[in-house]
């Protein structure tokens, strides 16, 4: 056993939140369903970390912390237009602060074993989501759904390393502006097609049938029968009889009584949606004059 990562293990869930193994040497996670196991249970992590040298994982959301993970470029790794010269994700984050009349706070600092930095910030009762380049180049965001390698990991020989003993500080509110995801927007209501003609009459029709899957569907099967219309009505968007959005904004909609605006529902059943015209598209169906 080694006790070095024992008590890294404890200390993190004494000092930041709940913790689960990794594999050893490795970032990945050594169960499933890590973010519900993570715990802060010492005895429970005594139990676990005696078995392996296990590194050690924080999981960010459960532990109420907002992780900004700072990355080095590869030597051959050529810059973004307007970042020449700069080779870490601590340059991009300091230009960025900048650009909005701020600094980068000092908080809690951790070296990765390649050269990058963990800022761990407070979320302050918040709910972020990771994030992956959406603040510039080599910077992404560990928060809720995700976790990040806690201090005293070994990757490769090498050491994640506390910087020193800097307190946290809340996420600044210039970071936190920027990390808010958009609420979510409800569903359009579907376009409504013109039935003056047999085709019109036709495309009306496949649409109500399609629709109708959706909203016959029981629960637990909804994505599945969202998937089939849009792949059915897809074919018709395909063979240019139909638009694109008018499938999206009449599925949307008949979605929209187990979607409600949560926002984690309204991606799940965009993606659905998606998938589905995807595969429609590769079959393109014409309705007969």
């Amino acid at each position: 056993m080694d006790d070095r990562l024992l008590n890294a293990a404890l200390e993190a869930a004494q000092q930041y939140g709940p913790v689960f193994p990794l594999v050893p040497n490795a970032k990945a996670p050594a169960v499933k369903d890590w973010e519900q196991r993570a715990t802060t249970d010492l005895d429970r992590i005594r139990r676990c970390w005696s078995t392996g040298p296990y590194n050690i994982g924080l999981a960010t959301g459960r532990a109420g912390r907002v992780v900004v993970d700072l990355d080095t470029a590869k030597p051959d790794e050529i810059p973004p237009a307007g970042l020449e010269g700069v080779r870490h994700g601590a340059e991009v984050l300091a230009m960025l602060a900048q650009d909005h009349g701020a600094d980068v706070p000092t908080t809690r600092t951790v070296f990765t074993p390649s050269d990058g930095r963990h800022l761990y910030f407070k979320a302050g009762g918040r709910d972020y989501r990771n994030t992956a380049g959406r603040l510039g180049w080599h910077i992404d965001t560990r928060a809720h759904g995700g976790y990040v390698v806690a201090p005293g990991s070994i990757v490769n020989g090498r050491r994640y390393e506390l910087a020193d003993s800097t307190a946290e500080v809340e996420l600044p509110e210039w970071l936190a502006v920027l990390l808010t995801p958009t609420p979510p927007q409800p569903p359009k209501p579907p376009v409504r097609l013109a039935c003056t003609d047999k085709r019109g009459r036709y495309l009306a029709a496949a649409i109500a049938a399609e629709v109708a899957r959706v909203d016959g569907a029981p629960r637990g099967q909804r994505n599945e029968a969202l998937y089939m219309a849009a792949q059915n009505l897809g074919q018709l968007v395909a063979g240019g009889e139909l638009t694109e959005q008018e499938v999206r904004d009449a599925l949307m909609h008949a979605a929209a009584s187990y979607i409600a605006v949560n926002s984690m529902r309204i991606h799940k059943a965009a993606g659905s949606i998606t998938s589905g015209l995807k595969a429609g598209a590769r079959r393109p169906r014409k309705v007969a004059a």
